[in-house]
């Protein structure tokens, strides 16, 4: 399993093993390849091009030549891993990703919005294909509770009578409304202010490294409140998580920090990349604005953030605060942490948020994702971030029953447990990795390296496809019995007339895409179904029929296309080649 594109070169080296290492079986190439493909799966995690490490070919050349780390390869099979043969690419680098997706044969983005970003992303790898079929999946992230999740919350739990030991993870959510309300909030303000604490020792220490005698910092007894509703924000600072997007308009941010009746405090912390010298600099304008005298007390900028500083963090936080770039976050997982914690999340909806949020766990800022003006972009999203913590989170938070307990917000802090905490845990991430693809590549592994000719098969029926995939076409196309009105359970006929040269009818899959026909005659919500052989002429040419009964009515188009067909493609998409019409 290759995470991101920099572990791509694990791939030659268990190329290297399969060809030329003493102790191999010495395979050849193509079928080392193919043995390598099937028992391997690439995760990428970078939503944005500029993410991606690409390096100049002559660099891979200097490096892989035939003295080099992967001897008996030829560099330019290597070149040809990671090169950006497509439409758009720049064919004078050597791209880590795109080595990675051709090292894999299976793949997957770290949330549903991810993967629908990376299909986009790398369709030029399979350009004949709508971006729907790139075959590139997605599998959410998810984080280790017991690493994240304070003691007093599995606590709570423990009074209810669950072993905070046992595997039973369901026990635990359902112990969420046992607990009375009264005990779960008592519990929340321990955790606040044991951030409050550590917070305020870590500002101290910030002061003191920036030169502040001790007697100038008397006033950071008094930084931040256990009793004021707390909003974190940590994370690493490139520009698109848009650390400073708070900060857009000063005043209004002052007023919901100093609000006499509903405060709001931020505890924020951050680290930017060493080279990264834009992230240094949102980081200094935050602690430019976090100095200021007048909301100091308010909020807290606490720098090189670390596990060590999160752990307090997370529990005793009431609001997480996420304000990417849409749709630039991978999946994040902070707000995950934040969760399983009681925390509620404040987001844009990018990454894991935008697949869970469900309007009663937290709060969905809306984004302008239409606009283009990145200055006007912000000061949208930025008023909505004011609007929502202003009129939804500070009236929730300090809406209080007779015994200062706020009862709605701990209906969805309750909600949050018990719809986020089974999916957001690291063990259904991992489940979903082997169910979807650990399994599923462990058994094409096996057909393919249990003695080696599977593989060599594969690698010869490709070889045989691509050179022949030339003289694939379809010549014509006929279909009858739906007229200009369409209506559901009409049978349509459907004649295609290919041309295979010197592939067999078993080497291809004839389909009819079909679906809904838009205003720009596109056709859009489709479905595939498979022809079956009619009839086979002489010169490679053959007739495939299909009987297709209609699933909807009104406007509606279709039409034929060939894929190549094996056993041990995990998608038609694999090879990169269609013939269309």
């Amino acid at each position: 399993h290759t995470n991101e594109g920099h572990a791509g070169f694990l791939g030659l080296e268990r190329i290297r093993e399969l060809t030329v290492a003493a102790d191999g079986p010495g395979l050849d190439l193509d079928t080392a390849l193919e043995v390598s493909r099937a028992s391997t799966v690439f995760t990428t995690h970078t939503p944005v091009p500029a993410g991606i490490d690409r390096f100049p070919q002559t660099l891979i050349e200097q490096y892989f030549s035939d003295a080099g780390p992967v001897p008996g390869v030829p560099v330019d099979r290597i070149l040809q891993l990671g090169t950006e043969d497509y439409e758009g690419g720049d064919p004078s680098v050597f791209n880590m990703a795109v080595m990675g997706f051709r090292l894999a044969q299976r793949a997957n983005g770290v949330s549903q919005l991810h993967g629908h970003v990376s299909r986009g992303m790398f369709n030029g790898l399979w350009p004949a294909f709508d971006e729907a079929e790139v075959p590139i999946g997605s599998i959410t992230n998810g984080v280790h509770a017991p690493t994240w999740v304070a003691r007093e919350m599995f606590d709570l739990a423990a009074g209810q009578g669950v072993d905070r030991d046992a595997d039973d993870v369901d026990a635990f959510w359902a112990a969420v409304d046992k607990v009375p309300g009264a005990e779960v909030w008592a519990t929340k303000r321990l955790l606040r202010e044991k951030l409050v604490l550590d917070a305020r020792r870590r500002l101290r220490r910030s002061w003191e490294k920036r030169g502040a005698a001790r007697a100038e910092l008397a006033w950071i007894d008094g930084a931040l409140d256990p009793d004021v509703l707390t909003i974190g924000f940590a994370r690493r600072v490139p520009s698109y998580k848009r650390l400073t997007l708070m900060l857009r308009h000063p005043d209004r941010l002052k007023r919901l920090l100093l609000d006499p009746e509903r405060p709001v405090q931020l505890v924020i912390a951050g680290k930017a990349h060493p080279a990264d010298d834009g992230g240094k600099k949102l980081i200094q304008e935050m602690v430019r604005f976090a100095d200021d005298p007048e909301v100091r007390h308010r909020i807290v900028f606490l720098p090189n953030y670390d596990i060590a500083m999160a752990q307090p963090l997370y529990p005793g936080c009431d609001v997480w605060l996420n304000n990417p770039l849409r749709p630039y976050e991978a999946c994040g997982t902070s707000g995950m942490k934040a969760a399983l914690n009681g925390g509620l999340n404040l987001s844009i909806l990018d990454g894991w948020w935008d697949e869970w949020y469900d309007g009663d766990n937290g709060w969905a800022i809306p984004s302008a994702d239409g606009v283009d003006d990145p200055d006007h972009r912000d000061d949208l999203e930025a008023n909505a971030l004011y609007d929502l913590i202003e009129r939804e989170v500070a009236p929730r938070f300090y809406d209080v029953d007779g015994e200062g307990v706020p009862t709605r917000w701990l209906e969805m802090t309750r909600h949050t447990l018990k719809s986020l905490g089974p999916k957001v845990l690291a063990t259904r991430m991992v489940r979903d990795y082997v169910r979807q693809l650990y399994a599923p590549a462990a058994t094409t592994a096996h057909r393919l390296n249990s003695d080696f000719a599977g593989a060599a098969e594969l690698a010869a029926w490709k070889k045989k496809v691509r050179a022949g995939w030339e003289h694939v076409r379809v010549e014509h196309v006929e279909s009858s019995g739906v007229g200009d009105a369409p209506e559901v359970g009409d049978h349509m006929s459907v004649r295609a007339f290919v041309a295979l040269g010197d592939l067999e009818p078993s080497d291809v899959d004839v389909q009819l895409v079909f679906g809904r026909s838009n205003s720009e005659d596109e056709i859009v919500d489709t479905g595939v179904e498979s022809l079956h052989v009619g009839e086979s002429y002489d010169g490679g040419r053959h007739r495939f029929d299909a009987d297709h009964v209609l699933d909807r009515s009104g406007a509606f188009g279709y039409t034929v296309r060939i894929v190549p067909r094996n056993d041990l493609l995990i998608s038609p998409a694999e090879l990169g080649v269609v013939a269309l019409p």
